[in-house]
């Protein structure tokens, strides 16, 4: 995904341009094992700080001035809920939109769950039940053997080395779906089916079903045949937070815990590490974007093995490790080199949240 982050920035600005500064409330709550929702008709947020923790306090400036170092303009940690680290630099502030890239690919994935627990879809059925026949440039009897599920799986068998567009005569067959793992634009798609499913458009279903019900601020912005979705740090938390735990926000079930488990899990045998469009570390392979080659080992070893994250180019990250109630965020400008999702920069900053938090 090519994002020009120069160019959209400054009229993604002025769509936040009205937001409030944000709030935190110190302390504000007697019982910091249940999970913290923040409301969503307000901008404050429950806190708990590194001491009631019993984190290594030393370790915080190092992280601080690491993230800095590497172009990072906003970074939050929650526990449970809470905010334990929420840290802005490199002129970013905490009403500023930045972009999430193929982060957002995890909304897209959310979205399709909600969809299908309102029984508007489902993912096993063939895509072409949806779009119609001729979404595809492949035969029609290879074009109907994609599913929803591929799509979300990356495993569509559909030709990954045409570039990004997503129009039919760049949609080739080069093996049958579930046959070949492939990092691919065509996932899309699924934003369509969802459109067509609940007759509504992309965005619109997005605002009513997620976006409005947890309090998220952000916009889809088109950019080409994709559209790339802009928010505060705060509201990839909010994303987070909601994954975390479980599809539930407070009392109400936005997307089934049943779906998430799927979406959280390996989808398909050939990359262990992937699930409906989320990165699964832990496991005892990977493949990575445009490459064929199968990578021993965990994605992130840094890492705890039961974290999964939504990773987006040029390091958007949303890391959630359940074992540990973490949700950790970060936005910002690539760590080193431009990259499609996954870098060393992970492995990284995981070293030293490890030192943080240890």
């Amino acid at each position: 995904m090519k994002t020009n982050a120069c160019v959209l920035l400054f009229a993604i600005g002025i769509l936040f341009s009205c937001a409030t500064s944000d709030e935190v409330i110190e302390g504000n709550s007697n019982n910091n094992t249940a999970t913290y929702f923040p409301p969503i008709t307000s901008n404050t947020w429950e806190t708990i700080s590194i001491t009631e923790m019993d984190w290594n306090e030393n370790h915080l400036q190092p992280l601080f001035d690491f993230l800095e170092e590497k172009n990072t303009k906003g970074f939050i940690m929650l526990y449970n809920g809470r905010i334990v680290v929420e840290q802005y630099m490199n002129s970013h502030t905490s009403t500023a939109a930045w972009y999430w890239a193929s982060a957002g690919k995890t909304l897209t994935s959310t979205l399709t769950g909600i969809a299908q627990d309102e029984g508007l879809l489902n993912i096993n059925d063939k895509v072409s039940n949806y779009l119609g026949t001729g979404w595809t440039s492949a035969p029609l009897d290879k074009e109907n053997l994609i599913t929803c599920k591929n799509l979300l799986s990356m495993n569509s068998g559909l030709d990954d080395s045409l570039g990004d567009n997503v129009a039919p005569e760049s949609l080739q067959y080069i093996a049958d779906s579930g046959q070949r793992w492939a990092y691919h634009n065509v996932y899309v798609k699924m934003q369509e089916v969802v459109a067509q499913a609940s007759n509504l458009t992309w965005s619109s279903y997005f605002n009513s079903k997620l976006k409005d019900r947890i309090g998220m601020s952000g916009s889809w912005i088109p950019l080409g045949d994709l559209s790339v979705y802009w928010s505060t740090t705060r509201s990839m938390a909010r994303f987070g937070l909601l994954i975390s735990a479980n599809g539930k926000w407070e009392n109400t079930q936005i997307v089934s815990a049943d779906y998430l488990n799927q979406a959280t899990n390996t989808s398909q045998s050939i990359n262990e590490s992937y699930g409906y469009l989320w990165w699964l570390n832990g496991k005892s392979s990977y493949h990575l974007p445009a490459t064929q080659v199968t990578f021993p080992g965990s994605l992130i070893p840094n890492a705890p093995n039961d974290m999964y994250a939504a990773l987006g180019k040029n390091d958007q990250k949303i890391y959630v490790v359940p074992s540990k109630k973490l949700v950790v965020i970060r936005m910002g400008e690539a760590a080193d080199n431009s990259n499609f999702a996954l870098s060393t920069f992970d492995n990284d900053l995981w070293e030293k949240i490890h030192a943080l938090t240890n």
